[in-house]
Formats: C-alpha cells, sequence, structure tokens
C-alpha cells in the first residue's frame, strides 16, 4: 500500500507512455541520507530518447521509471550523521552509481566501469529527480552556493563537458611539455562542433583557460546560440559556408576539438581540421546502427604521421561535478547573466508532456519547474 504520495514523471520503459501520476514520497531511512525538494530539472536528448521508447530499465520489481537526471533541489531534512548539509542548502545529486564488483567502481570512478553493471538516476535501474522529492545518501550531494540558483541545474551537463575536456587536456599536458604550463593555453586553438548545452558549456570552460575558440554549428548568426558563444569570446564559424578540408586554410589547425553534436558522420569529417600532435574528443552517441561512408587510410593516416589522439569521453565522477560548480561560478563572475541564457525556458511540471515530443529550435536548455 503506498504511503504519503507526490507528484512524479514516470516512463513505461520500452514504450512511449510517459505520464504524470502519483508516487510514494520517499523517506530518510538511513543516517546519512539527505531528503530535497526538488527545484527544476533540465530537459536532454537522453531524456527525449528514453522517451521515444530507447535505453530505459527501472528499478528492479517495478515496472515504471521516474525520469529526470539533471537536477537542482533544496534541503528539507538530513540523516543524523550528515555533517556537510542543513535545511535550507542548495544541491545537485549526481547520476551514476557503483556496480560493486569491477575494480574502478570500488575505486570510486563509476563513471569507468567496466562490468556495465552500474546503475544511474532516471535513466538505468533508478528512479530520476522528475518528482516533488528526492532523498540520496549525502556522498552522492554537491553543495550549491544560493548565487547560482538561476543556473545551477546546469551542473550535470556541465560535469560531462567537464570531464572529457579534462581527460583531453591530461593525455597532452603528459605527453607534450609544453601543454604544463597554462600559459600556452592561449596560443591553441579549439574547435567545438555543435553549439547545444554540452558545446556552449565547452565553450564556456575553454574560454575560461583562455583557449581561442571556434565554435561551429549550422544555425543563424542571429541564433541565441551564436550570441552566446560570442559574448564569452569565441568565433562563430557557419558549417554551411565552409568546407572541411578549407578549415584550415583559413582558421590554422586546431589543437583540440571538442564534438557534441552526436552526428557520427560529421564528427569524422571534421578532424580533417585537426593538427600536428591534435586531439579531439567525442562526447555526442549517435545511433547506433547508423552506417556511413569514411576514408579510413586517410584519417589513419593522419592520426599516425600527426601523433593524433581520438578520445571518447560518457558520464562524469564527482569530482568533475566539483569542477563545474567552480566553472559555473567563475563564468558567472566574468560574464554575468550571459551563462543563465544556456536555459532559454522554464515550463511547470504539469506542461511536461510537449517538452519530451519535441524540440523548439531555439531551445538551448529546458527546465521542468517543480516548485
Amino acid at each position: 500500500m503506498m504511503g504519503v504520495s507526490m507528484k512524479a514523471i514516470k516512463l513505461l520503459p520500452g514504450t512511449t507512455n510517459v505520464r504524470c501520476s502519483e508516487h510514494e514520497e520517499p523517506q530518510i531511512r538511513a543516517a546519512d541520507e539527505v531528503k530535497l525538494r526538488v527545484l527544476e530539472v533540465g530537459i536532454c536528448g537522453t531524456d527525449r530518447e528514453l522517451a521515444a521508447g530507447g535505453r530505459a530499465s527501472a528499478p528492479p520489481g517495478e515496472e515504471e521509471l521516474i525520469l529526470g537526471h539533471e537536477m537542482l533541489g533544496e534541503v528539507v531534512e538530513v540523516g543524523e550523521n550528515v555533517l556537510l548539509f542543513k535545511k535550507g542548502d542548495l544541491a545537485v545529486v549526481t547520476v551514476r552509481r557503483s556496480c560493486n564488483e569491477c575494480d574502478l567502481c570500488i575505486k570510486g570512478f563509476p563513471d569507468f566501469c567496466v562490468s556495465e553493471h552500474y546503475k544511474e538516476r532516471g535513466i538505468k535501474g533508478l528512479h530520476g529527480f522528475q518528482s516533488t522529492w528526492v532523498v540520496d545518501h549525502e556522498k552522492f550531494l554537491v553543495k550549491i552556493p544560493h548565487s547560482l540558483r538561476s543556473c545551477g541545474v546546469l551542473c550535470e551537463p556541465m560535469s560531462v563537458i567537464e570531464k572529457a575536456i579534462d581527460e583531453l587536456l591530461v593525455i597532452q599536458k603528459t605527453r607534450l611539455p609544453l601543454w604544463a604550463n597554462q600559459e600556452e593555453y592561449k596560443n591553441k586553438q579549439v574547435l567545438v562542433v555543435g553549439l547545444g548545452p554540452l558545446g556552449l558549456l565547452a565553450c564556456v570552460i575553454l574560454r575560461l583557460r583562455a583557449f581561442k575558440v571556434y565554435a561551429m554549428d549550422i544555425v543563424s548568426r542571429e541564433s541565441n546560440r551564436v550570441k552566446i558563444a560570442e559574448e564569452i569570446g569565441g568565433t562563430y564559424i557557419d558549417g554551411r559556408e565552409i568546407k572541411h578540408r578549407d578549415f584550415s586554410s583559413k582558421y590554422g589547425q586546431m589543437d583540440i576539438i571538442v564534438e557534441a553534436t552526436g552526428v557520427a558522420s560529421l564528427a569524422y569529417s571534421i578532424l580533417d581540421t585537426l593538427g600536428v600532435n591534435g586531439g579531439a574528443v567525442f562526447t555526442g552517441i549517435p545511433e547506433p546502427h547508423g552506417t556511413f561512408e569514411i576514408e579510413g587510410a586517410y584519417l589513419m593516416n593522419h592520426l599516425v604521421l600527426k601523433n593524433q589522439v581520438l578520445l571518447g569521453s560518457v558520464n562524469a565522477g564527482q569530482r568533475y561535478w566539483e569542477l563545474a560548480l567552480v566553472d559555473l561560478e567563475n563564468a558567472k563572475k566574468k560574464w554575468g547573466k550571459t551563462i543563465e541564457k544556456l536555459i532559454t525556458s522554464r515550463v511547470p511540471y504539469d506542461q511536461f508532456k510537449e517538452l519530451f515530443l519535441s524540440k523548439h529550435a531555439d531551445e538551448i536548455k529546458v527546465v521542468i519547474t517543480w516548485q
């Protein structure tokens, strides 16, 4: 029998059946748990993929999955052993949970899980955050200052792209001595491909580190995406106006490429722009059975003879959530309200349905509000 109930947006995995209905309200049952009042939850491509019948799975013994993995909440209650949080604090809750089987998960790196038996809140085997209340263990929370109330919900996507960029920079610093000096970054050129939330947040991270950033998409120069990229010092390139093999002759070779589109054919073709000793990181997740042709020998020739690195990156560990918080604070100090412009609309939870079914042309990040 259900006890006290709350509202939640739930999916029947493997179907397109998404509904807002009653669900049992979670309660603190362990001394290290924290209960949060959910303030807002972002929607991303993963949510829409799940809602279209994609790769979701419900918690064991349950039929439906509460969606949502990008959240911001307010602490309303804490267990007796909670040390770092108190009522009224703002916090976000991390997404991935350890499989408790593989060495990497046991050592605290579930984002590198080998067994693939990890769980993810709102995606795989654990309820998400599209609900009135959320409870989780203190160790999975990251405190958000009240100064970031307007954009703290961006912490999850920011953490994902923080990891991708940091992994690539670690590789470059290890193999190329000059990269150890961050003063060198102002002389390095970066191409960010795709100006959705991840791409724009990548531009933010890279500009904070003084890289020269080129931001590529196929949208009008009057688009809000372009305006944000330019406000933080990026240079917009309309991908419809230049052939990839002409790119280097016009802009020079790129030291880094950050792909944030999920379009596989584009991701590989854009590698033409990568320079000697350059590194590229892919963050998009394309449709797994899509096919396209690539010039494999040409690509391999460049990777080998130019000492290039090609990396894939997904999810993020705790330290990248904390780094995301630092960079969100620094971005707000440096560029004022520009970072808030990534959130293009906030919609009450009872109007959720249209948001999961369609994406507006001008949308960057849409957020569902719960309070």
